[in-house]
């Protein structure tokens, strides 16, 4: 395959491989194509979530040992959009209060299985944004979801999912896990 730009983001968590790829496709003219090599495996769902965000064409992934490389074409101005941000955030913060509280919280962890396990908030339903699409049928679509990551980029984009989907009360937890005060959680899903 062609590619007229290469993105090194090995080693690199999010929100980096997408802050890279942004920067990157400023760079490109509309129709050439940029490879991004990632080792976060979140990365997946993050260039395939951004990529729909602005129009730009996800081409696909190529798996070489823990190298993820992902393919993308700069879209044509008719064809791209400007990324939109999901409108209904909650500083985090404020959804620690309500845990520190006793409340009724339902918080949807959309992070990777590893970034999970090592440290969650109780309670929290795990489901990584990669899985979101066909596990969506294990949500209420009637109860308020407050959807966080590690720092609030892969739950905009779970956000935005949701409510295409038709979910009315989803809230996106910014910053996310990295600025987390709280009690934490060791280990697997606890659902």
């Amino acid at each position: 395959m062609n590619v007229d730009l290469v993105v090194d983001a090995r080693g690199l968590s999010c929100p980096m491989p997408i802050v890279r790829t942004k920067k990157a496709m400023e760079q490109l003219q509309p129709g050439q194509v940029l490879e991004v090599q990632a080792t976060d495996k979140g990365s997946l769902a993050d260039i395939q979530g951004w990529a729909k965000n602005t129009g730009h064409q996800y081409i696909g992934t190529i798996e070489e040992g823990d190298v993820l490389k992902h393919y993308l074409r700069k879209a044509n101005p008719t064809e791209s959009k400007e990324e939109t941000k999901y409108p209904h955030v909650v500083a985090l913060d404020e959804l620690q209060k309500k845990v520190e509280n006793n409340e009724q919280v339902f918080i949807l962890d959309v992070r990777e299985e590893a970034e999970y396990v090592f440290g969650h908030i109780p309670g929290a339903y795990h489901i990584p944004l990669g899985q979101l699409s066909e596990r969506m049928n294990e949500l209420n679509k009637d109860e308020t979801i407050y959807v966080i990551c590690r720092t609030g980029n892969r739950s905009d984009l779970a956000a935005q999912q949701l409510a295409e989907k038709g979910f009315t009360h989803v809230f996106n937890v910014i910053p996310g896990m990295t600025e987390w005060k709280g009690t934490m959680i060791k280990g697997g899903n606890e659902q």
